[in-house]
């Protein structure tokens, strides 16, 4: 048990002497008051914060919008079914990343023989978004199901049928056959504030209406390619996802999708859809089943403080482009690997997630403008942007059939060894030129180069061959970093060698 301290004594006083005591405290005080500085005499500002929210009419009014969603899967009851495994437990270490215990994993339907059997797969939340009975939820609620069951909070429940769902986002929307529904009120996502209250509700571990309050705790919280989540620290559990998250005002200004634990439980870090973009997919969906983005063609990274400095770039902004690929908007356009993307369509990238976004909010077949730096100057490039594919190409892998050139040695002071690329070599990794290393030591090594990289360019200067890259180490500064930029497979990165201390 934990005891409160103080620091003064403890006085036990008859009612004669503690007016006593009182009057001794008021000249005490008195004489403190006046030998005290000017600043510590100045009123105390009223506070900020006059008690706690009541969230109970918060309830009341959205409440009834908020509904339960189960969904069913068919299976063939065959010969030696054993016990099925309990798919709300399934999903809870599935959708937060905790290991499967042995034997608990759902095996392959049983195909010969048996009846169809309908068993439930999973639980989720979801709200109502118009009257005639459009549902909004998170798409990993949805995955997979044969059947979905959505249940009111006055306790009708509905068969329901899939409109569209989202995976990038973890968006979908769905339907009942109803009408005069409550639907909720949208709130914008941009307008709230870090430490301002906000309330969920739905239906942890299937228990229906549940209510979590907290506050927001981040914006634009990056842990998704398309998506800058809220962070909160409301209670969320599985069965929360797909319910709304609500302000003070009862508005929606997000979709509750996930957790941050290393135990599998609420650690008190949830994350939210902003309901802005939710809101853009689900239009989508509505629409067309289906959510079209733009995409360029590239491979990126962030830009680390070291690299922006030593490339003079300055501030550590953009994305940088690891990889092109072939016959993409962005290989049409002249985007090459090693390039830092700092603007798309005149937007700035601070950082390399918004790339991604940005591009995949533009129309496919927009032209836009891409502004790179490349070796110390500023280039804008057209590209007309692409749409996103369902599959992407598989990586080459390079070929091992043409025997190595002879080696020759560079440099001893990077501590590289390098040899020149043959042509099939140039052809795999899709350069113009280059030097391929052969081993790698000292400095080098601690960079993280390693054999079988291929090393196109040094202190911002192309080499095509180990002639030319002796050239450029030849009148580099030994005693200061350098910056190389390297392929491996189909992926370009810049490394800084930093030489030995002396």
């Amino acid at each position: 048990m934990i005891q409160a301290r103080t620091t003064s004594p403890v006085f036990s006083l008859a009612p004669a002497s503690r007016w006593l005591q009182m009057g001794l405290l008021a000249v005490g005080l008195a004489s403190t008051v006046a030998a005290s500085p000017a600043w510590a005499q100045a009123p105390a500002q009223a506070p900020l914060v006059r008690g706690l929210p009541d969230f109970t009419d918060l309830v009341d009014s959205v409440g009834p919008s908020v509904v339960n969603i189960r969904t069913m899967e068919r299976t063939k009851v065959g010969q030696g079914g054993g016990a099925a495994p309990d798919e709300q437990m399934l999903e809870f270490f599935r959708r937060f990343g905790i290991p499967v215990p042995p034997g608990a994993q759902r095996g392959p339907r049983q195909e010969r023989g048996g009846q169809d059997d309908e068993r439930p797969s999973g639980v989720g939340s979801g709200f109502i978004v118009s009257a005639d009975g459009f549902i909004m939820t998170n798409a990993h609620v949805v995955d997979g199901a044969d059947e979905l069951l959505v249940t009111l909070p006055d306790k009708r429940e509905f068969k329901a049928k899939v409109v569209g769902a989202d995976k990038r986002t973890d968006v979908a929307v769905v339907k009942i056959e109803a009408l005069g529904l409550p639907a909720v009120k949208m709130g914008d996502a941009n307008r709230i504030r870090v430490g301002e209250w906000v309330m969920a509700i739905g239906s942890p571990f299937g228990l229906e209406n549940s209510v979590t309050a907290g506050i927001v705790s981040a914006k634009q919280r990056d842990t998704g390619d398309y998506l800058p989540f809220i962070q909160t620290d409301v209670a969320i559990n599985p069965g929360n996802s797909g319910g709304p998250l609500i302000n003070m005002r009862g508005e929606v200004v997000g979709i509750n999708s996930q957790i941050y634990s290393r135990s599998g439980g609420f650690m008190g870090i949830s994350f939210a859809i902003p309901i802005d973009e939710a809101i853009r997919v689900s239009e989508q969906l509505r629409a067309n089943g289906k959510v079209t983005r733009g995409r360029i063609g590239v491979s990126i990274d962030q830009v680390s403080k070291d690299v922006a400095e030593t490339l003079g770039l300055g501030d550590a902004k953009g994305a940088f482009v690891r990889g092109v690929e072939p016959n993409s908007p962005a290989a049409k356009a002249g985007v090459e690997a090693g390039d830092i993307i700092v603007k798309f369509n005149g937007k700035p990238i601070d950082k390399s997630v918004d790339l991604p976004r940005l591009v995949g909010n533009t129309k496919p077949g927009s032209r836009s403008t891409l502004t790179v730096f490349r070796r110390g100057a500023y280039k804008d490039l057209t590209v007309v942007v692409g749409e996103v594919e369902a599959e992407f190409r598989t990586a080459k892998k390079p070929s091992a059939s043409e025997p190595k050139p002879a080696q020759s040695v560079a440099t001893k002071a990077l501590g590289l060894s390098v040899s020149d690329l043959t042509e099939l070599q140039r052809s795999e990794i899709k350069v113009k030129g280059g030097v391929r290393v052969e081993s790698a030591e000292g400095p080098a090594a601690r960079a993280g180069l390693r054999e079988g990289d291929v090393i196109s360019a040094i202190a911002r200067t192309e080499v095509s061959s180990v002639r030319e890259f002796e050239a450029v180490v030849g009148k580099l500064d030994k005693a200061r970093p350098v910056d190389v930029l390297i392929h491996r497979g189909d992926m370009a990165q810049i490394v800084i060698i930093r030489p030995a201390a002396r």
